[in-house]
């Protein structure tokens, strides 16, 4: 086996964890250290069982940098939860949660809080992020049977922890995701999902956006046309903003459209 590893970046091997993915997903990131380049990249798979509680998927990230392992668990930690810890297929969580970042020094290039004035931390952080959400957002639009992808913004939570939840619910609700493969702007569907999340709401207070669009204010419609934004939901990058008006908590969460196409793999998985 080690001798038929390849050095084509990775390839091979992200198409070798795929289960019902339809595409293989893959990034590399590299910045450059006081002279030496340093590159991070990673391969992931998932596209359905997908409800991260760290993260349902497999993610494995790479990189040529010397950090110390606290500090990469450290730097893993948060970056996950910007990414897969923010990311919803079905609701469902698989029994294999794991996204490992390895670190072999390769580079020669130490980084810790002191290089480059712990700009070069910031640097490999930031190079971290871009590769944990590109893979998690790949994930999500692999969704099975998905066509859309859809960004829920919460702001106005108590908390950011009560804004993800009420992301959360939201993007698992099976009535918002149907209406999301459908195009239909329904948003008592989007004002029931918040007020069942367990995060504190006051439905005199909640605003909600469709893109540009206003479609509630004050916990009420202010549109009599929704036909509007019919081409809105058409697209398959779909925007939500939910404004809950009671504090200065936020989130992001990204979910796909239900599709009977799910329906039909799951329905006969093993058959």
């Amino acid at each position: 086996a080690a001798l038929a590893l390849s050095t084509d970046g990775g390839t091979a091997a992200a198409h070798a964890i795929m289960t019902t993915d339809l595409v293989p997903k893959q990034l590399a990131a590299r910045l450059e250290v006081e002279g030496r380049p340093v590159t991070t990249g990673g391969i992931a798979k998932g596209s359905g069982m997908i409800e991260p509680n760290m993260a349902t998927t497999l993610g494995f990230v790479t990189s040529d940098a010397a950090i110390a392992a606290p500090l990469l668990q450290e730097l893993l930690t948060a970056s996950i939860d910007r990414s897969f810890n923010c990311i919803t297929v079905d609701g469902d969580t698989s029994t294999n949660d794991t996204v490992l970042l390895l670190a072999n020094g390769a580079s020669g290039q130490v980084i810790d809080d002191k290089t480059a004035g712990g700009r070069a931390l910031d640097a490999f952080a930031a190079a971290l992020d871009a590769v944990t959400l590109d893979l998690a957002l790949k994930v999500v639009r692999d969704g099975e049977g998905a066509t859309k992808l859809m960004q829920v913004d919460v702001v106005g939570a108590r908390s950011d922890q009560e804004a993800h939840k009420v992301g959360k619910t939201v993007a698992n609700s099976p009535l918002m995701k149907t209406a999301l493969h459908g195009g239909e702007p329904n948003w008592g569907r989007i004002l029931m999902a918040v007020g069942r999340s367990p995060a504190e709401v006051e439905p005199s207070r909640i605003s909600v956006w469709y893109g540009p669009t206003q479609i509630v204010a004050d916990g009420l419609g202010v549109l009599d046309d929704l036909s509007p934004l019919a081409e809105a939901m058409a697209q398959s990058d779909v925007e939500l903003r939910i404004d809950l008006g009671i504090g200065s908590g936020e989130a992001r969460v990204y979910t796909c459209d239900l599709s009977a196409e799910y329906v039909r793999i799951n329905g006969s998985y093993i058959s």
